[in-house]
């Protein structure tokens, strides 16, 4: 983080001082549209986490519902139901984390535009390598997001696996216990939203700190 943070300072400190008067048309553009696109992941991260929580807590209360319900095929549906819409939560948080990353290289690709103009040879070199260098950095942050997201859409295929397993138990009139897949589960939700949160942590340093500055 703080190889980041430098790197950041560096390139920013450097554009500014060897920026023209009037900055480039898509610079802006390409700021403003990463700032925005940072909000709309961190939206739709809380409404995933949410869907989540509510799913793992449905999860946790199947068994019992179906020990005192009439209609026990109208309870499974319903926890099917619920992680289906996670699943949904979970594609909509993709679809922001791709646009956060085409974002992202756009705005990495208007500032390599931007200082391919300059004149002075030894001022473009030095922004080239503080880009290239804060790019890389970020690049990893992203694919740690990546990473992140593939866990949440684990979380669906598990508690389906655990809602399955119990349905035929109790055809069997077997119900089995679903406190360890359960636990699995809430251990793997967690570290997921860490990760998810330092996206977004990191997002906005490389945003407020330095672009939102320039």
């Amino acid at each position: 983080m703080k190889k980041l943070q430098f790197s950041i300072t560096l390139l920013f400190t450097l554009l500014i001082l060897s920026a023209c008067n009037r900055s480039p048309e898509e610079l802006p553009k390409f700021k403003k549209k990463f700032r925005a696109q940072i909000a709309s992941f961190e939206s739709q991260k809380e409404r995933a986490n949410k869907k989540v929580a509510e799913g793992v807590s449905e999860l946790g209360g199947l068994q019992a519902a179906i020990d005192s319900a009439r209609n026990v095929d109208k309870e499974f549906n319903k926890v099917y139901g619920d992680w289906e819409q996670v699943n949904r939560q979970v594609e909509a948080l993709n679809k922001d984390y791709e646009g956060l990353k085409q974002d992202a290289d756009n705005l990495f690709t208007a500032m390599e535009a931007q200082t391919a103009s300059l004149n002075d040879a030894r001022t473009k070199k030095q922004l080239n390598d503080a880009i290239k260098s804060s790019r890389a950095d970020y690049e990893k942050t992203l694919a740690k997001t990546a990473q992140a997201i593939e866990r949440m859409r684990s979380l669906h295929t598990d508690a389906v696996d655990i809602i399955k397993a119990l349905e035929v138990a109790f055809a069997l009139g077997q119900v089995s216990q679903i406190n360890e897949g359960l636990q699995n589960i809430e251990s793997k939700v967690e570290g997921i939203m860490v990760d998810l949160n330092s996206t977004i942590a990191e997002s906005k340093a490389l945003y407020d700190d330095k672009i939102g500055k320039f």
